[in-house]
C-alpha cells in the first residue's frame, strides 16, 4: 500500500507540473501592500505607465484613487479628486482613449433605490506622485429605473461608457451611455444586452475586441461586435477572498483579477485561442496569421496544446502504474 500511495503522489506531482505550466510571458501576480487600501474594488491597467494599475477603495475612504506598481505591489501615487461631491459607493475604474481615468461611483447597496449615481473623470497624470487634481462629475440615470451596479467600462476606441448592473428584476444587463458624457443634466444609460452574471467588475481589452465580465466566483468573455457583446463562454478565475475586480494587461494577453481585503492579491490568468483579443492573437507567433486567435498551422486552431498532450501522457502512465500495483497487492 505504501508503494501505491507513493506512486499516486508522484503521479499527482507530475500531473500538476505538466498540465499547468506558467506561460513564459505571463506577468506575475502581486499583493497590494498599502494599509490604506483595504477594499480594492476596481482595477485598471495604466496607459501611460507600464506595469501600473489604478485602484480605489469601495466606500468610506474619500475622493482617492491609487496607482499601484504591479511588480512590487507598492503604491506610487495617491490622487485626490477635487471638484466633486462626497463619494458614496465607488465600485469601478476604467481607462478612456482620451487619456482620462473614469471612476464609477455606481454602487447602490440599498438595492437600486438612488435616483442617480455618478461618474468622475480626471486626466491620467504624466508623473506618478501624490497630487490633487480637478475632476469632472457626471450624473447618471438608467432609462428603466435605478440599478445596483459595480462594473463600468470605457470602450478604448469609441470612448463610450458602459455599465453592467447586478442581477435583479430578472437578471443583470449591460447599459450604454450617451456618445459623450455631459456635466449638464443627467446622462441616461440604456439597456443594450442581458448579462447573466452577478457582475462585480468588467473590462474591455486594449484593442476593444473583447469584453470580460466577472462575478465573485466566475467570469465570462465576449467578442465585441457592432457595439454589442457576443458570448464566447466562461474564462478561468482564481479562488479569492472576495472577487471584486478585473483588468486586461496592457498587451491584452492576460486578465488580472483583484480582491477586497487587506494585503489583497492580484492574480493573473492567461488567455488563448478565441478568448485572445484580435491584436494579441495576431501578435502571437503560435497562432500563425492569428485571425481571432484561430490561425495556427493548418488554419483550424484546434491542435491540442503541447502541455495538454504531455499531461495526458503522464496521467496515462501513472494510471497504468497504479493499476499494476493494485493487481500486485491483490495477489499478495
Amino acid at each position: 500500500m505504501r508503494s501505491l500511495l507513493c506512486a499516486a503522489g508522484a503521479a499527482g506531482i507530475l500531473w500538476s507540473a505538466a498540465v499547468v505550466p506558467a506561460a513564459a510571458d505571463e506577468p506575475d501576480g502581486f499583493t497590494i501592500s498599502d494599509p490604506r487600501i483595504t477594499e480594492s474594488s476596481g482595477l485598471a491597467a495604466s496607459r501611460k505607465h507600464p506595469g501600473i494599475y489604478w485602484t480605489h477603495n469601495d466606500s468610506d475612504d474619500g475622493p482617492y484613487v491609487y496607482a499601484v506598481d504591479g511588480r512590487s505591489g507598492r503604491t506610487v501615487a495617491r490622487i485626490t479628486l477635487r471638484g466633486i461631491g462626497t463619494p458614496r459607493d465607488v465600485e469601478a475604474i476604467s481607462m478612456g482613449p482620451d487619456g482620462n481615468v473614469y471612476v464609477g461611483d455606481i454602487g447602490d447597496n440599498l438595492g437600486g433605490t438612488w435616483n442617480h449615481v455618478w461618474i468622475y473623470r480626471f486626466p491620467e497624470p504624466k508623473k506618478l506622485r501624490d497630487a490633487t487634481v480637478t475632476a469632472a462629475q457626471f450624473d447618471v440615470k438608467y432609462a428603466d429605473g435605478p440599478r445596483d451596479a459595480e462594473a463600468l467600462m470605457v470602450h478604448p476606441r469609441t470612448g463610450r461608457v458602459y455599465i453592467a448592473s447586478k442581477k435583479q428584476d430578472g437578471g443583470g444587463a449591460l447599459y450604454e451611455g450617451p456618445q459623450r458624457l455631459s456635466t449638464v443634466g443627467a446622462n441616461v444609460f440604456r439597456k443594450v444586452a442581458p448579462i447573466d452574471l452577478w457582475a462585480t467588475d468588467g473590462a474591455f481589452s486594449p484593442d476593444g475586441t473583447r469584453l470580460v465580465m466577472r462575478s465573485y466566483f466566475g467570469a465570462r468573455i465576449y467578442r465585441w461586435q457592432d457595439g454589442r457583446p457576443k458570448d464566447l463562454g466562461s474564462v478561468g478565475v482564481p479562488v479569492q477572498q472576495q472577487g471584486e475586480s478585473v483588468s486586461f494587461t496592457a498587451d491584452g494577453r492576460t486578465l488580472m483579477y483583484g480582491s477586497e481585503g487587506s494585503d489583497s492579491e492580484v492574480e493573473p490568468v492567461g488567455l488563448s485561442d478565441e478568448q485572445l483579443p484580435e491584436k494579441a492573437a495576431k501578435d502571437d507567433p503560435a497562432n500563425g496569421d492569428g485571425a481571432n486567435g484561430q490561425g495556427g498551422k493548418g488554419g483550424s486552431g484546434t491542435d491540442p496544446d503541447p502541455s495538454f498532450i504531455k499531461g495526458a501522457m503522464v496521467l496515462a502512465v501513472a494510471t497504468a502504474l497504479i493499476v499494476a500495483l493494485r493487481r500486485l497487492l491483490r495477489r499478495r
